[in-house]
């Protein structure tokens, strides 16, 4: 009684001070048994044990309930057989146990991820990182449109793959207001390695860039910390040599210009070609070009001119492959001018 009392059995609680029990079958009679031995084992020599398991492992359905005319078997006293420290090493109720149907209806599944979705929205409700990822600013709709962008997202845990990078980057001076946009643009960050970027921010600071200077960077191109160490350093080198600057010069041009460290050379080599070059010969062919109604300069646009090409080839390569037209021909507009 002292231990119904204080320990009453598990069951799902109906109305305060009522516990539905559950139903036992033939096969919960064993596991009552085993339950029983297991609690008594600490108290019980080993014959003792032997023989009370296989008697009670003969116990039938029709002796679930002992009759009124059987004798009470004893329950040990509380204080004296039974220990809190013994109490603490049962084991918990099986996941296997049968349930009511009264239990059943009432158990609440939550709602399944969709197997495949074309827009994050249909999964922010069940991720608590998308959702966080919202109320930061991220523009999901945008992200959406890469596949494996949205895949990575998907299996990153917030407080493991994501709080550590957005604590990085506010200690760089990313304000809070400033974070959806950033990783708006530049969601692989959270694939970095924390430690590559710190390092990555240690060479700027090496090369005199002050953290306003690294933040202010970062701001205007965000994948600037997605270049490796040695990638920067060519970058850095290339414009002080081409253009012939001194360090400090490159050193506020990428400030002022952080792009140049992070998008394509090809467009900066072909307009510094156009820079070496004589400015007459350049007006004299793109007078001609626009004459022919040829002066096309757009590379995604059909009879693109490449702006290297226009300043390096010769006049009959010009005339030829860009102009469609003679060297005569050219010639005579030149005296037009």
């Amino acid at each position: 009684m002292q231990l119904r009392k204080c320990f009453p059995r598990a069951g799902k609680t109906l109305l305060p001070g009522f516990f539905a029990q559950p139903q036992l079958s033939s096969d919960d009679c064993f596991l009552r048994s085993g339950f029983k031995t297991y609690r008594t084992s600490s108290v019980w020599n080993g014959s003792q044990f032997t023989n009370s398991s296989s008697q009670e492992i003969k116990c039938a359905p029709n002796t679930l309930l002992p009759s009124v005319n059987e004798p009470s078997q004893k329950i040990p006293s509380f204080d004296s057989e039974l220990s809190l420290e013994g109490l603490d090493d049962l084991p918990p109720l099986s996941p296997l146990q049968p349930i009511s149907e009264e239990e059943a209806v009432q158990i609440i599944a939550d709602p399944a991820l969709p197997p495949s979705s074309f827009t994050l929205r249909d999964y922010v409700d069940h991720s608590e990182t998308l959702k966080k990822l919202v109320l930061l600013g991220v523009d999901l709709s945008k992200i959406e449109k890469h596949p494996d962008a949205a895949n990575l997202l998907l299996r990153l845990d917030f407080e493991k793959d994501i709080k550590q990078i957005l604590l990085f980057l506010k200690d760089l001076g990313i304000e809070d207001n400033q974070l959806g946009t950033f990783l708006t643009k530049n969601y692989a960050i959270f694939s970095e390695d924390l430690e590559n970027l710190k390092t990555r921010v240690a060479y700027l600071l090496s090369k005199n860039f002050s953290k306003v200077d690294i933040a202010q960077m970062v701001r205007n191109a965000p994948f600037l910390l997605s270049f490796s160490v040695e990638r920067l350093d060519n970058r850095l080198g290339f414009f002080q040599k081409e253009l012939e600057l001194s360090v400090k010069k490159t050193r506020d041009l990428v400030i002022r210009l952080p792009r140049l460290l992070t998008g394509s050379l090809e467009p900066v080599k072909e307009n510094m070609k156009v820079f070496n070059s004589r400015l007459f010969k350049v007006k004299e062919r793109h007078l001609f070009l626009a004459y022919l109604g040829r002066a096309q300069y757009d590379p995604g646009k059909p009879n693109y001119i490449s702006l290297d090409k226009l300043v390096s080839v010769p006049d009959e390569i010009f005339c030829e492959e860009m102009a469609k037209a003679s060297v005569q021909d050219f010639e005579k507009f030149l005296k037009t001018l």
